[in-house]
C-alpha cells in the first residue's frame, strides 16, 4: 500500500473510531481453523451477513452520503475486506516462521500474516495430525502497526480531535521496533542471514521483493524508512547465531552480549512512558491551571532545534528564544542492566534510557559510557526485553499529565523534591526559570504551554536511527591512521559492509553514514604526502577507495530516493571530486598516463602523441549516474513483469543496456547492485535477466561476424580488440555483480544461523536450482546456470591488459575472487550442459573472446580461468578440457612474432628469453598461473602418451622462464614416481625432456638454482635409466659446463650408489665409466683449471687416462692455473702415491706464488710448509731446487723461521722412495741449501723491522718488542749469529732515537 503521507487513503477517523468497532465484532466472530499446516484457509461460509448502520463520522472515508446510508448496508465481513488490506501487507518474520493465511473473498486476497512458533525440530518432523489454529489480527493492530510506523504521533493528535485510549495504546505499543535484525545491525558488524537478509520486510508493509517496480525519484518512500520487522516477540533464535566481526565466534561482543543479560535475567525495572489523552481546553479553562499542549504540540517544538544522541541538559534548556540542546521526540523506554559479578569485580548496575519512534530507535544513553558506532550489551538487553516482552513492561504516563493530574501543593512538593535532589546541577537553571515565568513581559510566557520530552514525536523530528556521528568518524580515522595494519583494512571494510545492510534495509544512516566515511577518507593526510611525492597509495588503500566508489554509485542510483537528496549528493561527491587529493581511479599520481587505445593492430606501438587520458577520480562513476534515471518504460517494464521479454531482435533493446561503443554494461550492472542493494531483489534479478539476454545477443552477433572474418584473420594472425573496458578488473565489478545477484536467489539458508561476515569459521554456502521465473524466454533454464554462465562469459572475454601496476593486480585479484565463487556451485548435469556450451563458444568467438583461435598481443592471458574449467570439465567431456587447457597456455606478450627454427623440436631452440615488456607488472604471476595450467594438465594426463606428449610440446613452446619449467619438471617427476605405486614411465620421460631443455636455457644465463637442477637432472635420468645418463654424458656440452659434468655428473653417474640403484652389469658399468673418462678428459682439456683435479679423480682406474690427465694438468700448469689449483693437485697426487709427481706440481705451484713480508696469515702458508715438508722427505737434493723457489716466493719472516725451523729438526729423505736412502743427519744452517733460507729468513726480519717502525703507535710496542724476540731465535742459528743481533740493535737505537719510550723497552730486553 502507498504509506506516504500526501497518498494516505485511510484515515485517522476510521482508525480511532470503526477499526476498533469493528476489531472487537471480529474478535468475537472471526476464528479460522486450518487444516494441515499451510493451507489456505477460506472464509466460514456461516459467518452472518449482518447489516449494520454505518455511524455518520465514517461516512465521508466511505464516500456515502447520508441518504445512502440506508440503502447501502454493509456487512462486517465487508468492511474487514475493503478497508482492512490497506492497512496491512504480508511481513517475513525474522528468525521465527510465519504462516501466511489468505482469507479469499469476493476475488480480493486480504494477507494477514500469524506468528507462530516454528515446530521444526531437527530430526523431528511436524506431527500429521497437528493443526493450528489461525487467528488474524485485530483490524485496530494492523491499522495500529501502518500508523505507528509511518505518522508522528503529533500528527494523529492533530488530524483527530477524539483518540480512544485503546487505539492510543496500540499506536505506542506497534512503535517500538519489532524486528531483532536492526537492533543487531545496530550493535554489531555486518551479517548475512541468506539471500536478501538485509532487505528488511515489515509488518506494515510489503516486503521489498514484493513491491513492485522501484518509485521513481520524487515519489520516494520517507527519508529513513525502513520496511517495518517483524512482530514484537517474535524473534528469540536470534541469539543463537549473532555475531560480530572482529571477534571469531562473537561471543562478546555486544549483540551476544546482551542476550546473555536478558536471558540472565540482568534486566529490571522497565518502564515506558505511555500515551497521554487529548487534553479537553474547555476543561482546562475551567479550572485555575496553565494549559498544557497536547503530546508533542508543533509550537515550542518548531523553536527547539533538533540535534541527536544527546540528552535534554537542563542548564541550556531556554523556552523559544534560549537553545535547546536537544530533540524532543520519542516516546521513552528506560531500565536497569546489571552486569554479574566476576573473580575480580563486583556487579554494576547501569542506568539505561531509550527514545524510540516510528519504530526506530532516535537516541540511547547508557550508564556505562560506551564509547562505539555500535549500542552497548545493556542497550541491547533492553531493547530485546521490550521485543521480546511487551507484557512486562510497566507503562507510565508523560510527564505532562501527571504534572496535570497533581494540584498544586503536589506540584510545589514535586518541584522542591527534584531541586533537592539535583541542587548543585538545577538550582541554577530553577531559579532562572522562575524569574522567566514570574515576569509577564519574559519570552517564556509568549508560549502557551512547555515542552514535554516524553509524550511522542513531533511532525517536524527526523525519524532516523539513532548513529553516534562522532564515533563514526573518530573510528573511521583511527583505523586509517593504522595505515592498514592491526586489522584496521577488515575494521574499515566492515563498515562498508555495515552500509550496504542498512541500504538494504532501506535506512537512511546507510547514506549518512557514507558521507561520515569519505570526508575522514578525503581528510587522510597521506593523500596529500602520496599527491606531493608522487606515489601510488598501498594496494590495501586503493581496495578500500574502489569499496567507497562503489557505493557511492549505488548511492546515487538509489531507485527510491528524493531529487533533492540526489542533487545534495552530487554536489558533495562533485566537491570532493575536484579537489587535487582526490585519488584516481587507475591508483597513479605521479603522472597521467597515455590513453590505451581501444583498437590497436597487433604490431602496434604507443605513439608519443597518443591522447592523455582525462582526470578520473573515484567519484567520477558516481557522478556520471546523475544522468540514469528509473522512468525509461522499456526498463520499468523489465523490472516490474518476469513476462516481458525485450524485442532480442531489434538493435533498440540493446541500445538500452550497451550503447554503440559496447561500453556501459557497468551501467546496468550498476543498476542492478543500486536495485540489490536497496533492498528489491526481484527487480535486481529481472535485470539481471535481461542483461545475460542482451549479452547472448551480443555473442551471437559477434559469432557471425567472426565466421565471415575467420579465414583474413587467421592468414594475417593479428586482430583488435574492441573492448573500451575489460568486465573482469572493472571498479564496479559487474560481472560478480551479476554472479552474486543471481547465486543469492538459489541460495539454501538456515533461518537460525547467522553467517557473521568476520566470523573464523563460516559455513560455505549451499545452492540449489531455482527456475528462473515463469513466462521468460529463459523459464527452462534456472538462475544457477545462469550465473555460471554470465561468469564464464565474463572471464572470457579478450580484453586488454590494463595500465599501471594497481590495475594489472586488481584484474588477476577480480578473477580468482569470481572463481572461487564459480568454485562453491556443485556441478550436475545443468550446470555441466552450461559450461560445455559456454565453452565450446569462447573456443569459436575469434577475436571477442581470450580463447578465440586469434588473440591480441597484449591481451590478458587465460591461464587461471582455463584451469579451472578443465578441472570442471575433465571429468564430463576429456576432449574439450584439453583442447580448451592447450588454447589457453598461450602468452603472447612473451612470444615473438616470428619463430626461428624447427618448432615441433622446441629442445633444439636457441635459449633466448624474451625481454619483460615494461607494462606488464604482474608478468611473473601470469606466468606462475601458466606454470599452475601445465602442471594441472601433466597430472590429469598421467599414463596417456599421446597426451602428454602434446602438453610437452605446449610447455616448450609458451613458457618461457626456466625456474618455472623446471618446477613443471619437478612435478612431473614427483607424479611419475609414487611411493605406493610404480612408476609412470611416460610422464617420467616428460619429467626428463623438461629439466633438458631447462638445462639448455640456464647454459649461459646465470641462475642461482643452477646446482639444484643438475643434481635433480642427474636423479631424474638414473630414474629413467642407464641410457639416459649415457645420453647426458655423451650430450653433456649442450647441457652442463665442465665443471658440472665434471664434479656433478660424471661423479654421480659412476657412484656405487647410482650402480646399486640400477643394478648394472659390468658391460654396462664399463660403459658408463668409460663415458665417464671421456667426459673428464674433454672437460680438462676445455677448462683445466677447474677440471684438472676431477678428470684425475675420474681416470684413476684407467692408466692410459690417467697419464692423460695429467699430462693436461701439466700442460696448463705453465699457464692460467693459479698456486692453490697446482697445490691440489699435487696433495692429490702424493695422496694416490705419486710424490715426485706431487713434488713437480708443488715446485710449479711455487713459481705462482708471492707471499709479502705481512702477510702471515695468508691461506697458502699451509701449502708452503706441505711443499718443503714434501721436498724435505724426498731428500736433500728436492729440497735444494724448492729452498730458492721458496726464497724467491716469500718474503714473511715468520714463516720463512718456520721453514728453517722443521728442516733443521729431522734429517731429509725420510719419504722411503725406492732407490734412495736417507743420510740420517741432521741439516746445518751453515751449509747449503739451508744457509740461503737462513739469511733470506734474518734479512726478512731485518726488512719486516724497518716496515712496522715506519708506522708503529705506542700500543703496537709490547707486540713489537716479542717480535724482535723472535728475530733473536733466528739470528742465533749460526756462529757469529749474537753479534749480528747486537749490531742489528745498535743500529735500531740509532736510526729510531726518536722512539724514545720504546728504545727504553729495547735496551731493558736486549741490552
Amino acid at each position: 500500500m502507498d504509506s506516504s503521507l500526501s497518498g494516505f487513503s485511510i484515515h485517522g477517523i476510521f482508525q480511532a473510531r470503526v477499526l476498533e468497532w469493528a476489531a472487537v465484532s471480529l474478535s468475537k466472530r472471526c476464528q479460522y481453523h486450518s487444516q494441515p499446516p499451510l493451507r489456505q484457509p477460506k472464509v466460514s461460509p456461516d459467518l452472518p451477513n449482518v447489516p449494520w448502520k454505518i455511524p455518520s463520522s465514517l461516512l465521508p472515508l466511505l464516500n456515502t452520503s447520508p441518504s445512502s446510508q440506508e440503502l447501502e448496508p454493509y456487512s462486517l465481513e465487508s468492511l474487514f475486506v475493503k478497508y482492512g488490506a490497506r492497512f496491512y501487507s504480508p511481513t517475513n518474520l525474522c528468525f521465527r516462521d510465519s504462516i501466511s493465511a489468505s482469507i479469499h473473498h469476493g476475488g480480493f486476497d486480504c494477507h494477514t500474516c500469524l506468528s507462530v512458533t516454528r515446530q521444526r525440530l531437527k530430526g523431528r518432523a511436524m506431527r500429521p495430525d497437528c493443526k493450528i489454529i489461525l487467528k488474524p489480527e485485530s483490524l485496530l493492530d494492523c491499522a495500529a502497526k501502518t500508523v505507528a510506523e509511518k505518522w508522528a504521533y503529533e500528527r494523529v493528535e492533530e488530524r483527530f480531535e477524539r483518540i480512544p485510549e485503546p487505539v492510543q495504546r496500540r499506536i505506542v505499543y506497534w512503535s517500538f521496533p519489532r524486528n531483532e535484525r536492526e537492533i543487531c545491525m545496530y550493535s554489531s558488524f555486518q551479517y548475512r542471514g541468506g539471500p536478501g537478509a538485509g532487505a528488511a520486510s515489515g509488518a506494515a508493509g510489503a516486503s521489498p521483493a514484493e513491491e513492485g517496480p522501484p518509485p521513481p525519484p520524487g515519489a520516494a518512500a520517507p527519508a529513513g524508512s525502513a520496511p517495518g520487522a517483524a512482530v514484537a516477540g517474535a524473534s528469540p533464535g536470534l541469539g543463537s547465531g549473532a555475531g560480530v566481526a572482529g571477534g571469531g565466534s562473537g561471543e562478546g561482543l555486544p549483540f551476544r552480549r546482551g542476550i546473555r543479560l536478558l536471558d540472565s535475567g540482568s534486566v529490571e525495572n522497565v518502564l515506558q512512558v505511555d500515551y497521554k489523552p487529548k487534553l479537553d481546553t474547555k476543561a482546562y479553562a475551567s479550572k485555575n491551571y496553565i494549559m498544557l499542549p497536547s503530546l508533542c504540540s508543533s509550537k515550542p517544538c518548531k523553536t527547539i532545534p533538533q540535534y541527536h544522541n544527546q540528552e535534554i541538559d537542563i542548564d541550556t534548556v531556554k523556552i523559544q528564544s534560549i537553545s535547546i540542546t536537544t530533540r524532543i521526540s520519542g516516546f521513552h523506554l528506560s531500565g536497569t542492566v546489571t552486569e554479574p559479578a566476576t573473580t575480580s569485580e563486583p556487579a554494576v548496575t547501569y542506568k539505561v534510557a531509550i527514545s524510540f519512534d516510528r519504530c526506530k530507535i532516535t537516541s540511547v544513553t547508557c550508564g556505562c559510557g560506551n564509547k562505539d558506532i555500535f549500542y552497548c550489551a545493556h542497550v541491547v538487553a533492553l531493547s530485546l526485553y521490550r521485543i521480546r516482552r511487551p507484557d512486562q513492561v510497566k507503562l507510565r504516563l508523560p510527564i505532562s499529565e501527571t504534572l496535570f493530574q497533581m494540584n498544586r501543593d503536589q506540584l510545589q512538593k514535586f518541584i522542591q523534591y527534584l531541586i533537592t535532589a539535583h541542587h548543585t546541577e538545577v538550582l541554577p537553571t530553577a531559579q532562572k526559570l522562575a524569574d522567566e515565568i514570574l515576569s509577564s513581559n519574559s519570552e517564556i510566557n509568549q508560549v502557551n504551554g512547555a515542552p514535554d520530552p516524553t509524550a511522542g514525536a513531533s511532525i517536524d523530528d527526523e525519524n532516523c536511527w539513532h548513529l553516534d556521528e562522532e564515533q563514526v568518524k573518530e573510528q573511521v580515522k583511527l583505523f586509517l591512521s593504522q595505515g592498514g595494519y592491526y586489522g584496521s583494512g577488515k575494521q574499515l571494510n566492515s563498515m562498508f559492509a555495515k552500509v550496504r545492510e542498512m541500504l538494504r534495509m532501506r535506512d537512511s544512516n546507510g547514506a549518512r553514514m557514507l558521507t561520515l566515511i569519505t570526508e575522514q577518507f578525503m581528510a587522510d593526510p597521506r593523500l596529500t604526502l602520496w599527491r606531493q611525492q608522487g606515489t601510488s597509495m598501498t594496494d590495501k588503500c586503493r581496495q578500500l577507495w574502489d569499496e567507497l566508489g562503489a557505493l557511492w554509485v549505488c548511492i546515487i542510483l538509489n531507485p527510491h530516493c528524493k531529487l533533492e537528496e540526489k542533487s545534495c549528493w552530487l554536489q558533495q561527491l562533485q566537491k570532493w571530486n575536484d579537489l587535487d587529493v582526490c585519488p584516481l581511479e587507475d591508483g597513479n599520481y605521479g603522472h597521467e598516463l597515455p590513453n590505451i587505445t581501444n583498437a590497436l593492430p597487433q604490431n602496434a606501438s604507443h605513439s608519443s602523441d597518443s591522447l592523455s587520458r582525462p582526470r578520473r577520480t573515484v567519484f567520477t562513476r558516481a557522478i556520471e549516474g546523475r544522468e540514469l534515471h528509473w522512468q525509461d518504460s522499456h526498463l520499468q517494464r523489465i523490472i516490474s513483469s518476469d513476462v516481458y521479454t525485450a524485442p532480442a531482435c531489434q538493435r533498440e533493446s540493446e541500445r538500452l543496456l550497451f550503447n554503440s561503443q559496447g561500453q556501459p554494461l557497468w551501467l546496468a550492472c550498476a543498476r542492478v547492485d543500486a536495485l540489490r542493494s536497496h533492498g528489491y531483489p526481484k527487480e535486481a534479478l529481472r535485470l539481471t535477466v535481461a542483461i545475460i539476454n542482451t549479452l547472448r545477443l551480443q555473442q551471437q552477433r559477434q559469432l557471425e561476424i567472426y565466421k565471415h572474418q575467420k579465414k583474413e584473420l587467421l592468414q594475417r594472425g593479428t586482430t583488435t580488440i574492441t573492448n573500451l573496458e575489460g568486465w573482469v578488473g572493472h571498479p564496479l565489478d559487474p560481472i560478480g555483480c551479476l554472479f552474486l545477484t543471481l547465486t543469492e536467489a538459489c541460495r539454501l539458508n538456515d533461518d537460525g544461523y547467522l553467517e557473521v561476515s568476520d566470523m573464523n569459521e563460516s559455513r560455505p554456502p549451499v545452492y540449489q536450482h531455482v527456475p528462473v521465473a515463469a513466462g521468460c524466454p529463459n523459464s527452462s533454464e534456472s538462475y544457477l546456470s545462469l550465473a555460471m554462465e554470465v561468469a564464464l562469459m565474463g572471464m572470457g572475454q579478450q580484453r586488454v591488459m590494463p595500465e599501471g601496476l594497481y590495475a594489472q593486480d586488481k584484474v588477476c585479484r577480480n578473477e580468482e575472487q569470481l572463481l572461487s565463487r564459480l568454485q562453491e556451485l556443485q556441478l550436475d548435469d545443468e550446470l555441466v550442459q552450461t559450461l560445455q556450451k559456454q565453452c565450446i563458444l569462447l573456443l569459436e568467438g575469434g577475436p571477442f573472446s581470450g580463447l578465440g583461435e586469434v588473440i591480441h598481443r597484449e591481451s590478458v592471458p587465460m591461464h587461471t580461468f582455463a584451469k579451472y574449467l578443465f578441472s570442471a570439465l575433465l571429468p564430463h567431456d576429456p576432449d574439450l578440457s584439453y583442447k580448451l587447457a592447450l588454447r589457453a597456455m598461450r602468452l603472447p606478450v612473451l612470444e615473438n612474432s616470428t619463430s626461428s627454427g624447427d618448432t615441433s623440436h622446441p629442445h633444439h631452440m636457441v635459449s633466448v628469453v624474451p625481454s619483460r615488456y615494461p607494462r606488464w607488472f604482474t608478468l611473473g604471476h601470469l606466468e606462475s598461473q601458466q606454470c599452475e595450467l601445465a602442471s594441472t594438465m601433466l597430472t590429469a594426463a598421467k599414463g596417456d602418451t599421446l597426451r602428454l606428449r602434446t602438453i610437452l610440446e605446449a610447455i616448450q613452446k609458451h613458457i618461457h622462464s626456466s625456474s618455472l619449467i623446471f618446477k613443471l619438471a619437478q612435478d612431473a617427476f614427483k607424479i611419475a614416481t609414487p611411493t605406493d605405486s610404480s612408476t609412470d614411465g611416460t610422464l617420467l620421460n616428460v619429467a626428463l625432456e623438461l629439466g633438458l631443455q631447462v638445462m639448455r636455457m640456464t647454459l649461459s644465463t646465470l641462475n642461482w638454482r643452477r646446482r639444484e637442477m643438475v643434481r635433480w637432472l642427474v636423479t631424474c635420468a638414473t630414474e629413467v635409466g642407464v641410457r639416459a645418463l649415457v645420453s647426458i654424458l655423451q650430450s653433456w656440452y649442450t647441457l652442463f659446463t665442465p665443471t658440472e659434468a665434471t664434479s656433478i655428473v660424471a661423479a654421480t653417474a659412476v657412484s656405487h650408489t647410482t650402480i646399486l640403484r640400477l643394478s648394472l652389469d659390468y658391460p654396462q658399468r664399463e660403459e658408463l665409466a668409460s663415458c665417464a673418462r671421456t667426459l673428464a678428459l674433454q672437460c680438462a682439456m676445455k677448462d683445466p683449471q677447474s677440471c684438472a683435479l676431477s678428470a684425475l679423480t675420474l681416470c684413476e682406474k684407467d692408466h692410459i687416462a690417467f697419464e692423460a690427465a695429467y699430462q693436461i694438468a701439466i700442460d696448463a700448469a705453465a699457464g692460467g692455473m693459479t698456486h692453490s689449483q697446482l697445490f691440489t693437485i699435487a696433495r692429490y697426487m702424493e695422496l694416490r702415491g705419486y710424490p715426485l709427481r706431487a713434488f713437480k706440481l708443488a715446485s710449479l705451484a711455487m713459481s705462482h706464488l708471492n707471499l709479502a713480508y705481512n702477510q702471515d696469515t695468508h691461506p697458502a702458508i699451509n701449502d708452503v710448509l706441505w711443499a718443503c715438508a714434501l721436498s724435505h722427505s724426498l731428500g736433500k737434493n728436492e729440497l735444494a731446487a724448492l729452498i730458492p723457489l721458496v726464497v724467491k716466493s716469500v718474503h714473511c719472516a715468520t714463516v720463512l723461521s718456520d721453514i728453517l725451523r722443521r728442516c733443521t729438526v729431522t734429517a731429509p729423505g725420510l719419504a722411503g722412495i725406492p732407490g734412495r736412502r736417507s743420510s740420517g743427519k741432521l741439516m746445518s744452517t751453515d751449509k747449503a741449501p739451508l744457509r740461503q733460507l737462513l739469511d733470506a729468513t734474518i734479512n726478512a726480519y731485518i726488512n719486516t723491522t724497518h716496515s712496522r717502525l715506519t708506522h708503529i703507535s705506542p700500543r703496537h710496542y709490547g707486540e713489537f718488542i716479542e717480535f724482535l724476540s723472535k728475530a733473536r731465535e733466528t739470528f742465533l742459528l749460526p756462529q757469529d749469529g749474537h753479534l749480528q743481533f747486537a749490531q742489528f740493535i745498535d743500529n735500531l737505537k740509532q736510526i729510531y732515537k726518536g722512539k724514545k719510550k720504546l728504545m727504553l723497552l729495547v735496551r731493558e730486553r736486549f741490552g
